[in-house]
């Protein structure tokens, strides 16, 4: 019987209806439900801009309806309303609870005497919700989309990708550098290719190989075929050379590794970029920042709602004249400012050695200071 009692006791102190009232579930049944009308209003006006914008491409490059619909708009719905969600979270805040203030329904809650830090909760609620659906639509369900709308752009918008590189050398492994001169992203293949392998700073194996092909569908990673190939081992004074057409090789070392095109960090999942980005390092490659500032901006990102949500709340709480036009207006150039600072701390990752981290927590910084002052104000 006293265990019983200790699990009821526990199941009575984890259960939602003790932390979350009928007021709560009043104030996240408006927050969610005017988030959710915000987002459709707005994304319907963008996906009619945006086909009004690419009918005459979608024409020209015969792009069939199904791609169209599947392939490009539904994928260019949630990577658009995930941007923006800040922007919805805020205009959703303040445009209920200046309503609720207007039909004095604050005032009626404050009177009861439910004081303010009571009356966020049901708001920090729902930016629970919002911020672990945000998250894991960044993390794992948008990179995925965005592969496949990127393709359709490149067939059907003629927007180019970069396909190719040339005079790639990189670090594939413990003293041992690979190089080709020239690689072809479409065929998955290097010409020119050359692997060097060293132990205690001298060379020990030369590889060449007229060219190499990558195996894409092979079960194992770095499977790569050397055509044309050639290898001299030096063994002190004495060189030992063999040679051989066609040779099945492990490379440490990706198609992904090798070319970069713009937008190519927002395709990999975080598990993905964190092992990305831990591998360029290891190799010390110099062009690993964009994807540092992507990893921990989808982070970051995902705490805008609770900052933006607290600064709405605490200006559109009070009952005041001229209605909610000018919480609305001032709710609109916050939410933008925030989006653009985004954009300006990335390039100063990019661009002015700022470290990754800080670039992407700059404008949840920023804003949070912000968002203490009005909090502290908005009981007064």
């Amino acid at each position: 019987m006293r265990r019983l009692r200790h699990w009821l006791g526990f199941l009575s102190f984890i259960s939602p209806s003790r932390y979350i009232k009928r007021l709560d579930w009043y104030i996240i049944k408006k927050f969610i439900g005017t988030y959710i009308y915000s987002i459709v209003l707005i994304i319907s006006i963008s996906i009619i801009f945006d086909i009004n914008e690419n009918l005459a491409k979608f024409t020209q490059y015969h792009a069939p309806l199904k791609a169209i619909v599947f392939d490009y708009y539904a994928n260019f719905v949630p990577y658009f309303a995930n941007l923006f969600s800040p922007l919805f979270v805020f205009i959703a805040v303040i445009f209920f609870t200046t309503k609720m203030a207007g039909n004095s329904e604050i005032i009626s809650i404050l009177a009861s005497g439910v004081s303010f830090k009571r009356l966020m909760r049901p708001y920090m609620i729902s930016c629970v919700l919002i911020s672990s659906l945000s998250f894991y639509l960044n993390a794992e369900v948008i990179p995925h989309g965005t592969v496949v709308r990127q393709n359709f752009e490149t067939i059907y918008k003629n927007k180019r990708k970069n396909t190719s590189a040339e005079n790639v050398m990189l670090q594939v492994g413990n003293g041992v550098i690979a190089y080709i001169q020239h690689y072809d992203n479409n065929m998955k293949k290097g010409y020119g290719f050359s692997l060097d392998k060293f132990e205690n700073k001298k060379l020990v194996s030369h590889m060449t190989a007229m060219e190499i092909q990558y195996d894409t569908i092979s079960d194992s990673k770095y499977h790569w075929t050397a055509t044309n190939w050639k290898i001299r081992e030096l063994r002190g004074l004495r060189e030992h050379i063999t040679q051989g057409a066609k040779k099945d090789t492990l490379i440490q070392m990706e198609p992904t590794d090798l070319v970069y095109s713009k937008g190519q960090q927002e395709t990999f999942t975080s598990s993905e970029l964190k092992d990305y980005i831990s591998k360029q390092i290891d190799r010390g490659s110099g062009n690993v920042v964009q994807y540092q500032v992507e990893y921990h901006k989808r982070i970051a990102s995902s705490f805008a709602s609770f900052i933006l949500t607290t600064i709405g709340v605490s200006l559109s709480s009070r009952k005041r004249k001229g209605g909610m036009g000018l919480y609305l207006g001032f709710g609109l150039a916050l939410s933008f400012t925030y989006i653009m600072l985004q954009t300006v701390s990335s390039t100063f990752a990019i661009n002015a050695d700022t470290p990754p981290i800080l670039a992407a927590w700059i404008p949840n910084i920023i804003f949070a200071v912000v968002a203490y002052f009005c909090y502290r104000k908005a009981p007064n």
